[in-house]
């Protein structure tokens, strides 16, 4: 089940008011310079300072290259990506990937250690931070993500959930600006989506990190301050999560019609006079009280 809530104003005034943190101006990418076909054709769009974006749309739509094009994982053919004010080169791309964290689809590509503390101290480690100072955020990732009591375990005999969270154990160590997530919740199950979902809200919200999202989870899209569709390598729209669920071709990018469009829709079929526009199950559930 899923809700969403139209953004109020002052968080509106909020946003427009934060400086963007990521700038991609008119960006192309093909994989095969031997083809005339982009996977990417002159993408632009911006991520405000600590909003949280969803970017959906079919596989194949270019979504996972733009990600990967930002953190510095590929080169792009033509165009700009700006992060924090500077634009992205072959000369700062090591240090700009320092104020990102990614978190995969699969969790186990990303494991190195023998155990999950281990594993979360890794990337400090490599940064060469003082042992104590990296102990002590060790600790404090592996609290924030309800991870405390698993740390001497190994990595491979957690559950699905349990590795993501140790997965953005890892990142949050590192302390990044960004936090990048590539469909990170695909492989889990509906509880182990959900727990993940809240683990990264309340994250974003005690360290004010900006997050950006490719998923096709209607949950993670309806926490998302925006929502960005792409469609053939392109920007096909910018919305608010309420605008893309009054959308009824959600089928044609990629998404599953919400829950309470299904049930309004046969509600309507069955004599009640209800909006054509969204409604989250909260505000369905009160026009059915009022009808009554």
């Amino acid at each position: 089940m899923t809700t969403s809530k139209e953004v109020p104003i002052f968080l509106k005034i909020h946003l427009d008011n934060m400086k963007n943190i990521i700038e991609v101006q008119h960006l192309k990418y093909k994989y095969d310079h031997h083809v005339d076909d982009y996977i990417l054709k002159d993408v632009t769009f911006h991520v405000k300072q600590g909003e949280w974006l969803s970017i959906v749309g079919h596989n194949g739509s270019g979504k996972s290259t733009t990600i990967r094009l930002i953190d510095g994982l590929l080169e792009a053919e033509s165009g700009e990506i700006i992060i924090d004010g500077d634009k992205l080169t072959l000369e700062n791309v090591w240090e700009k990937r320092q104020h990102i964290g990614m978190v995969f689809q699969n969790p186990d590509n990303q494991f190195v250690g023998a155990t999950v503390e281990d594993d979360v101290a890794f990337g400090l480690e490599n940064q060469g931070m003082d042992y104590q100072i990296m102990f002590d955020r060790v600790q404090e990732a592996l609290d924030i993500v309800g991870m405390q009591d698993f740390k001497e375990r190994e990595p491979a005999r957690l559950s699905g959930g349990q590795k993501q969270r140790v997965a953005i154990a890892g990142v949050v160590a590192l302390r990044p600006d960004i936090i990048i997530l590539d469909e990170a919740t695909s492989m889990l199950d509906p509880e182990g989506r959900r727990e993940l979902i809240e683990t990264v809200k309340g994250i974003r919200k005690d360290y004010d990190m900006t997050v950006i999202s490719i998923t096709h989870d209607l949950e993670e899209v309806a926490m998302s301050d925006r929502v960005l569709v792409m469609k053939k390598g392109e920007i096909e729209s910018t919305s608010s999560p309420r605008e893309l669920f009054s959308r009824n071709d959600l089928d044609q990018i990629g998404l599953d019609d919400p829950f309470s469009n299904q049930l309004k829709h046969s509600l309507s079929q069955n004599g009640y006079d209800l909006p054509e526009n969204y409604l989250t199950e909260s505000e369905l559930e009160d026009k059915l009280w009022e009808l009554l």
